[in-house]
C-alpha cells in the first residue's frame, strides 16, 4: 500500500510541475500613456484649447511650447518667467519634481516611477 500512495504522491508532484512549466505568465503590459494621463493629470490638465480651463494649463502640442505661455491661463510668478521650451528632459524633470525645475511653482503632482512618466511624455508627444 505504501508504494501506491508513494507512486500517486509523485505522480502528482510530476504533472503540477509539467502543467507549470506548459503556463508560461503573462509580460508584463508596459503603462498605457492615454490612461495614465486620464488617470492621473487630466483632473487638472485638458488636451485642447476649445475646452474649458482647469486648475492647471492645457497641455495641448506642450513638446516644443514655451513653458509657462499658454494664452488665457494665469501662470505662478516663478512658471510665467520661465526661459525654456518643453522637450522630453525638461518635462521628465518636470514630473519627477517641478519645484526643483523651478523653486516657486505651486504643481504639486510628482511621479517617481521613471517607467509612467516616460508613457506619460510620449502620449503628450503623440498629441502635438
Amino acid at each position: 500500500m505504501r508504494v501506491i500512495v508513494l507512486g500517486l504522491c509523485t505522480a502528482t508532484v510530476l504533472m503540477a510541475r509539467v502543467a507549470d512549466a506548459q503556463m508560461p505568465m503573462p509580460a508584463a503590459k508596459p503603462p498605457d500613456g492615454a490612461t495614465l494621463f486620464k488617470q492621473q493629470c487630466a483632473v487638472c490638465h485638458t488636451l485642447s484649447l476649445s475646452e474649458p480651463m482647469r486648475q492647471g494649463p492645457p497641455l495641448v502640442k506642450v513638446v516644443g511650447r514655451p513653458a509657462g505661455k499658454i494664452e488665457g491661463f494665469k501662470y505662478s510668478e516663478a512658471l510665467s518667467k520661465a526661459d525654456f521650451a518643453w522637450d522630453d528632459a525638461r518635462l521628465d524633470a518636470w514630473l519627477t519634481n517641478p519645484q526643483a525645475v523651478i523653486p516657486g511653482v505651486v504643481m504639486a503632482y510628482r511621479q517617481a516611477k521613471p517607467e509612467t512618466r516616460a508613457a506619460i511624455i510620449a502620449y503628450l508627444r503623440e498629441q502635438n
